[in-house]
C-alpha cells in the first residue's frame, strides 16, 4: 500500500468514526428524552470512544456521569472540556463546583476566572466566584476542630474503651472509625448505610453519645451550617419568598417513606431540601424514583426545585 492509499484509509477511517460517533450520539439523545440515564451513558461512552476529541460529547458523558454521582469520572472528563481552545462555559461551571465540594477552591477559582475572562458579566460566574472566596475562609473550621480535640482529650478515646458490644465495636472497626472524635464526624445516614450496624447497635451508639453530651455528626455543624447559608443566597434570585426557604419540609406533607428519607439526610427546611440534587437523594437508602417523583411535584407546587447542575 502506498502512501496515497493509506492516506485514503486514514481520512475513511476517520470518517467511519464520526459517523459511528454520530450515530451513538442520537442513541444517547434518545434514551435520555426516555428518561433512561444509564442507556444514555453507555452510547455516549460508546460515542466517545469513536470520537474522544468531539466537545460535545465529552461534556455531555461528563454531566450525566456527575447527575449519578460518578464524580472522578465526571471531573476527568470535564478537565479533558476546560483544556480545550474554546471550553464549554457550563463545564467549567460544573467542574468548578465539583471541585468546591471537595475543598480544592484554588482549582475551583481557577475555572471561574476562566469564564470570567471570556464573560466578565457572567451572573451564575460572578455569583460563585464570591462563594469561593467565602468557602477559603471555611478552612479556618477545620483548624477550630483540631482546636477543639486539643481541648477535649476524649475526643481521641478509642472506642473500644467506651461500653459497647462486640458486635457494634467491630462494624465501627471496618467502618474505620476508630476513636471518638471519628464517631462524632459520621452521620446517622452514614451508619445506616453501613450493613453491619443494626437499628439495635445504632440506639445503642446513641445513647452512649448521649450520656456525654454528645451527638452524631456534631463536629460537622458549622460546615453544614455554613453551605446552607451560601445555598440560601444562590437560592434567593428564585422568584419566591424567601422566608419560604426557612419552612418546615411537613408542609410539604409527603409520604412516610420520603419523610424517613429526608430525616436521614438530617433535612429540616425547605432551604435544605432545595440544596440537594436528584442523585443525593437517590444515594439513600430504599429512597426510589417514587419518592423522588413525590417530592418533585410537592416542591413544583411552591415553585421551587431542587439542585441542578448546568447542562
Amino acid at each position: 500500500m502506498n502512501d496515497l492509499e493509506s492516506t485514503a484509509v486514514m481520512e475513511n477511517q476517520e470518517i467511519r468514526d464520526e459517523v459511528t460517533a454520530s450515530k451513538y450520539l442520537d442513541a444517547a439523545g434518545a434514551a435520555q428524552e426516555a428518561g433512561d440515564r444509564v442507556a444514555a451513558i453507555e452510547a455516549l461512552e460508546a460515542a466517545f470512544t469513536a470520537d474522544p476529541d468531539n466537545p460535545e460529547i465529552c461534556f455531555r458523558l461528563a454531566y450525566l456521569l456527575d447527575l449519578v454521582g460518578e464524580e472522578d469520572e465526571a471531573i476527568h472528563l470535564y478537565e479533558q472540556c476546560a483544556q480545550r481552545p474554546s471550553p464549554h462555559i457550563n463545564a467549567l461551571m460544573n467542574l468548578a463546583m465539583l471541585y468546591e465540594d471537595r475543598g480544592q477552591y484554588a482549582k475551583a477559582e481557577r475555572c471561574v476566572m476562566q469564564v470570567l475572562a471570556t464573560n466578565p458579566t457572567h451572573d451564575r460566574a460572578c455569583l460563585f466566584y464570591k462563594d469561593i472566596v467565602a468557602s477559603k475562609d471555611m478552612v479556618i473550621q477545620d483548624d477550630h476542630e483540631q482546636a477543639l480535640e486539643l481541648q477535649h482529650a476524649m475526643l481521641d478515646t478509642p472506642v473500644t474503651d467506651f461500653d459497647l458490644s462486640v458486635r457494634t465495636r467491630n462494624a465501627l472497626r471496618k467502618m474505620s472509625v476508630r476513636t471518638l472524635g471519628d464517631l462524632l464526624r459520621v452521620t446517622e445516614a452514614d451508619l445506616r448505610s453501613y450493613k453491619n450496624v443494626g437499628d439495635s447497635s445504632l440506639e445503642e451508639i446513641k445513647a452512649m453519645l448521649t450520656q456525654r453530651g454528645m451527638r452524631l455528626g456534631q463536629l460537622l455543624e458549622e460546615q453544614q451550617t455554613a453551605a446552607k447559608q451560601q445555598m440560601y443566597t444562590q437560592l434567593s434570585d428564585m422568584p419566591v419568598d424567601g422566608d419560604m426557604f426557612h419552612r418546615g419540609v411537613s408542609e410539604l406533607q409527603l409520604s412516610v417513606r420520603a419523610r424517613k428519607a429526608l430525616a436521614l439526610l438530617n433535612i429540616n427546611t425547605l432551604g435544605d431540601l432545595c440544596m440537594h440534587t436528584e442523585a443525593e437523594l437517590m444515594g439513600i437508602k430504599n429512597f426510589g424514583m417514587t419518592s423522588l417523583d413525590e417530592i418533585k411535584e410537592k416542591l413544583v407546587e411552591l415553585n421551587l426545585t431542587l439542585r441542578e447542575l448546568d447542562q
